[in-house]
């Protein structure tokens, strides 16, 4: 795969995945997108049906990465990363869940950051200096990214986080690993946390003294693994009803699993695919599908916490998708939900169903059904992105019984937890890195 920067326009310098992988981003401080994206060989389709979700998952990886990665590491990968099972629930009639919650650390990161985290493993040179991996976290991406690379050698994580503003069980499974992994809190949003990462990865002295890289999104590592799920519900669906229009509503707030899903539908044969970016009350990407601009802003707290993001990094590869002249808005729809329509989503959700979602996933819910209400025989797939215990404080209240914990977040409550305190600026990273 031959990779090239957002910013870089025409200049015709490209990248592999491997230098993309360890970079994190672009020299120019643009993120890496794919140069092309040809479509899957019509007897990789064909034979998806009868595959398992780790089987199909290496069909897309050799199909992206195959000439690149060896066949042998790219299985080795899968098959340790996606080590759990991803289920696609029918909760009513026409509307899926797809369960990404069964990892270890019961969110969807899991998927994207255990794959990352092995392919690193396997690429990086045992005479390479120690990495130093920076990520930013509005919640779950913290305890995936350091579950997934606790212990590995040579890698050093430090775990950013808005002080105050993740779920206690959350911060509990980034805080309490120690080893290899550091947890620092931070005084702000969590817009600020990623502005501290990009702003150390514009700063050469660090670069250079700490070797760094990004587990987030913007890293197109970690981005790329996304791609196997949703060619997973695809092909769970697609073969009983091949005409039948299928809508992925994704609850958004860095937009990379969005993103991951527009690059499964241009390579992967999802043409009849369309997608909802489902927000918070943060609504910047459906504010500009609806033609009124894009206009980044300070983010606003909501009980959907990790979505809380007021200048999402992956617009930018969206945006860069669809080039000049083209609009997102021919297969992508934006919509934004309050808080007391989210509480009233969970509530009625179980009620009706009893099917307890967290609030990102609520989002979801109200999302894809607006719009299946406009769209007549088409079927739907929301992303049920974290188990809903990781939100008890405000789930349980809403379900009125209590919700059993699941063993990744059980392991880790009783554990003291750790982390550094700074305001948000540079030079306070600065000291906690050296």
């Amino acid at each position: 795969m031959h990779l090239i920067s957002t910013r870089a326009g025409s200049s015709g310098v490209t990248w592999s995945f491997r230098e993309a992988l360890f970079r994190g981003q672009a020299p120019d401080g643009g993120l890496f997108v794919p140069a092309s994206l040809p479509s899957l060989p019509e007897q990789d389709r064909a034979a998806l049906p009868h595959l398992t979700f780790p089987e199909r998952a290496f069909i897309a990886a050799h199909h992206l990465l195959g000439r690149e990665i060896p066949h042998a590491t790219l299985r080795t990968a899968i098959r340790d990363a996606l080590d759990f099972p991803v289920p696609l629930r029918e909760i009513e009639p026409g509307i899926h869940l797809l369960e990404l919650f069964h990892g270890p650390t019961h969110a969807f990161k899991d998927v994207g950051a255990r794959f990352m985290a092995r392919m690193m493993a396997a690429l990086r040179d045992p005479g390479d200096p120690p990495l130093t991996i920076l990520a930013a976290t509005s919640g779950d991406t913290g305890g995936a990214v350091a579950h997934a690379f606790h212990g590995l050698p040579g890698i050093r994580v430090v775990v950013l986080y808005p002080r105050g503003k993740v779920s206690p069980r959350q911060e509990a499974q980034f805080t309490t690993l120690g080893g290899n992994v550091s947890a620092v809190a931070v005084r702000g949003t969590f817009d600020d946390c990623q502005r501290l990462v990009r702003r150390a990865f514009a700063d050469p002295d660090l670069n250079a003294r700490l070797s760094l890289t990004s587990a987030n999104s913007i890293n197109i590592g970690r981005l790329l693994p996304q791609t196997f799920y949703y060619l997973h519900a695809w092909t769970e669906l697609a073969h009983t009803a091949p005409d039948s229009e299928l809508v992925f509503s994704v609850p958004s707030g860095n937009f990379g699993n969005l993103t991951a899903g527009l690059i499964a539908r241009r390579a992967l044969g999802m043409s009849l695919a369309r997608f909802v970016a489902a927000t918070n009350e943060n609504d910047v990407v459906p504010e500009y599908l609806a033609g009124r601009g894009f206009h980044p802003r300070p983010s606003v707290a909501t009980i959907s916490s990790a979505m809380d993001v007021g200048d999402p990094s992956n617009f930018r590869r969206i945006v860069h998708m669809f080039g000049e002249g083209g609009h997102p808005g021919d297969v992508l729809t934006g919509s934004s939900w309050t808080d007391a329509e989210t509480r009233e989503c969970i509530r009625e959700t179980w009620r009706r169903r009893r099917v307890a979602v967290d609030p990102h996933t609520a989002v979801g819910l109200l999302g894809l059904r607006a719009e299946l209400r406009s769209r007549p025989g088409a079927r739907g797939v929301v992303l049920a992105t974290a188990h809903p215990a990781k939100f008890a404080e405000t789930v349980e209240p809403l379900i009125g019984c209590a919700l059993p914990v699941p063993p990744g977040i059980a392991r880790v409550m009783d554990r003291p937890g750790r982390s550094t305190g700074i305001g948000a600026e540079l030079e306070a990273l600065r000291e906690v890195l050296a």
